[in-house]
C-alpha cells in the first residue's frame, strides 16, 4: 500500500480564467438565472398577443430607427469589450485601464440611446397589456445595461491606479463574459419589441 503524498500548493495562483475560476461558473449561473427571467417575459408578450384581438393594442409599432440604432451600437460595443478581455487575460494593464473606460463611456452612449428607445415605444406601461409587457422587457434589459456599465466604471477607477492583483484581471474577463449576455439578450428583445409588433 502506497503512503500519501504530501502537496504544496502554496505555490499555486489565486486566480484563473474561464471555466477553473469559481467566478466563470458563478457568472454562467447568473446568466442563466436571468435568461429564464427573459425568455419567461417574451413567452408572455407572445401569450398576450394571442389573446389580443389586435397587436400592438391600440398604439403603433415602435419607431425603428433608435431601436436599431442601440442595436447596431451593442454590436459594435461587442470590439472593445472582447479587445479588453483579451488584454486582461495577458494582464495587460495600461490597455485593460484604456479598454475598460472605453466600455464604460459606450455603456453610458447606450443608455443615454434607450432614453430616447423608451419615448418612442408609443405607448406607455400602464396603458394596456401591450404597454407593460413592452415597458418590462424593455426595462429588465435596461438593468442589465446600468449594472454592467456601473461595473465596467468601478473597474476602471480600480484599473486607473497601479497594477493590480492578478485576480482582478479575471473580474475584467468575468465582466467582459457578462456583457455578450447583454448584447444577446438585446438582439432577442429588439426582435420582440421592434419587430414581434409589425409581424
Amino acid at each position: 500500500m502506497s503512503e500519501p503524498h504530501n502537496v504544496d500548493a502554496a505555490a499555486l495562483p489565486d486566480y484563473a480564467f474561464g471555466s477553473s475560476s469559481p467566478m466563470w461558473w458563478g457568472t454562467i449561473g447568473m446568466i442563466v438565472v436571468e435568461g429564464m427571467l427573459f425568455a419567461l417575459t417574451i413567452m408572455s408578450y407572445f401569450y398576450l398577443r394571442s389573446q389580443a384581438p389586435e397587436w400592438p393594442i391600440r398604439a403603433p409599432p415602435p419607431d425603428l430607427l433608435w431601436g436599431t440604432l442601440n442595436t447596431v451600437l451593442m454590436l459594435l460595443s461587442g470590439l472593445p469589450n472582447a479587445w479588453t478581455k483579451r488584454c486582461a487575460e495577458r494582464f495587460d494593464h495600461e490597455r485593460v485601464r484604456r479598454g475598460l473606460w472605453l466600455c464604460a463611456l459606450t455603456g453610458v452612449l447606450l443608455m443615454a440611446v434607450r432614453v430616447v428607445e423608451f419615448a418612442t415605444l408609443n405607448v406607455k406601461w400602464d396603458d394596456n397589456a401591450y404597454g407593460s409587457v413592452v415597458w418590462m422587457l424593455m426595462g429588465l434589459h435596461t438593468t442589465h445595461l446600468i449594472t454592467d456599465t456601473y461595473n465596467t466604471g468601478v473597474l476602471a477607477v480600480l484599473f486607473s491606479d497601479q497594477p493590480l492583483e492578478r485576480k482582478r484581471y479575471v473580474d475584467v474577463s468575468e465582466n467582459a463574459g457578462y456583457w455578450y449576455f447583454v448584447l444577446i439578450s438585446w438582439l432577442a428583445v429588439y426582435a420582440v419589441v421592434f419587430w414581434g409588433a409589425r409581424l
